[in-house]
């Protein structure tokens, strides 16, 4: 997966992403080694319980957290390189593999104390593989150290070629039309291609990538206006123009189901539903190639959130957008999204696309979640079997350790190689 970057229908990819938290003297995994891609004007949904660490990856992808580990490109670019972590993660191994020692060692006093006479051979087998964990140690640290650095450089050089990137794209746009113009048209070609260009000069690459918060109240300042809470974002990006700025914050306002009047009001005069359009517009005001949506619809009505579901899908036929949608409602994840993701304990457990999930749920903790959902029948519901999802009971990781595995075509799920051969056995039978 890490060439998938290259790849101009790639939008973004995120690579072994970690985001740890400390609490005191332990360390909470929020989320740990996950690895997915969004293609291009896909809707990528992100599904599993409260806690499980959906939200955490959407603010680690934006960086409102700083990333532990891991790696993410986004329009060819990285932006993140996961070096704020790398401390904390040395450290972590450095312990594991400490206590990992002691253990060997234990068991060879152990050893020797029950067989004197090989107390020789005995040492030199266990410093043998006290060695190579050493070494194995030493290698790795090396490694990463060596990644993070190409990471650090590559991460510094985004914003530059980024802005490059939007230099051609206005001199695509203007030296054409102003090569053909003449008198007043000629006039404003070139004004509108100045200030264009000075936007273009101190873009942030970042501005391509929004969020929709779940909140629709906390996520508002509610001493600012409607207009002043959109056009933020504008004027932050360096956007001096009053009349540009209002007509922008119509049209959006127009896109989202507003009307201009509401510009001039506080976010407590407005329903659940309306300050989450307001939400929204906030978000494609600058025009965003990538929206992440974490539960947009959770804190809603039912009639509203269809609503805002069915204005997230026109918004993203009009302008194109890639989603990444968070929320619990698998019914609504399914309707909306062409890729889920199964998220569980901070880890992906499976991934498809959102028919093969529903068809041929793998993972134990799928089927617990697809076997939560209501249906409107009540002769159904009445003989529904909930399934249990127990990972002692379901998983035996002793000595085969699982990884995400590709079982049939773009079909991963999060097994060992045991379990990968008893889910291509369900996919036939």
């Amino acid at each position: 997966m890490s060439e998938l970057h290259n790849d101009p229908n790639i939008l973004l990819e995120v690579s072994h992403l970690k985001q740890y938290f400390k609490m005191g003297h332990s360390t909470v995994k929020a989320v740990d080694d996950v690895s997915f891609y969004i293609k291009r004007g896909e809707v990528f949904g992100l599904v599993g319980e409260s806690g499980c660490g959906k939200t955490t990856t959407g603010r680690a992808i934006i960086k409102l957290y700083e990333p532990t580990g891991g790696n993410i490109w986004f329009n060819g670019q990285r932006i993140s390189s996961g070096a704020a972590g790398v401390r904390q993660l040395e450290k972590d191994e450095k312990q594991a593999s400490k206590e990992l020692i002691t253990k060997w060692e234990l068991a060879r006093d152990k050893q020797i104390k029950e067989n004197p006479t090989d107390a020789d051979k005995i040492r030199a087998e266990f410093q043998k593989s006290i060695d190579e964990e050493t070494k194995r140690l030493s290698d790795d640290i090396a490694a990463r150290r060596k990644d993070i650095a190409i990471a650090r450089q590559e991460e510094r050089h985004a914003q530059r070629n980024y802005r490059e990137m939007r230099i051609k794209q206005v001199h695509d746009k203007y030296d054409a039309k102003i090569a053909s113009a003449s008198g007043q048209e000629l006039e404003d070609l070139k004004g509108a291609m100045e200030s264009e260009m000075e936007l273009a000069k101190r873009d942030n690459i970042r501005t391509k990538m929004q969020m929709i918060f779940q909140d629709p109240i906390a996520s508002i300042n509610p001493r600012m206006t409607v207009r002043e809470i959109i056009a933020e974002g504008l004027i932050i990006r360096g956007v001096r123009d009053r009349k540009f700025i209002d007509q922008k914050v119509c049209e959006v306002l127009d896109l989202v189901g507003l009307v201009p009047e509401h510009a001039n009001r506080y976010p407590h005069e407005f329903s659940g539903g309306q300050r989450q359009r307001i939400g929204i517009a906030r978000a494609i005001v600058l025009e965003p190639d990538m929206i992440i949506a974490d539960e947009p619809i959770s804190a809603l009505d039912v009639s509203i959130q269809a609503q805002v579901i069915n204005l997230l899908n026109d918004l993203r036929d009009r302008m194109g957008l890639t989603i990444l949608f968070i929320a619990h409602n698998l019914s609504v994840v399914k309707y909306f999204s062409d890729r889920i993701a199964v998220m569980y304990f901070g880890k992906l457990v499976e991934l498809a696309s959102s028919e093969e999930l529903f068809k041929h749920p793998l993972h134990p903790y799928t089927r617990s979640l697809l076997s939560a959902i209501p249906y409107p029948d009540p002769h159904f519901e009445k003989r529904r079997q909930r399934i249990t999802y127990v990972p002692a009971k379901e998983h035996d990781y002793s000595v085969d350790q699982p990884k995400l595995i590709e079982i049939s075509p773009e079909h991963f799920v999060y097994c060992n190689e045991a379990e990968r051969q008893k889910y291509l056995e369900a996919l036939k039978a």
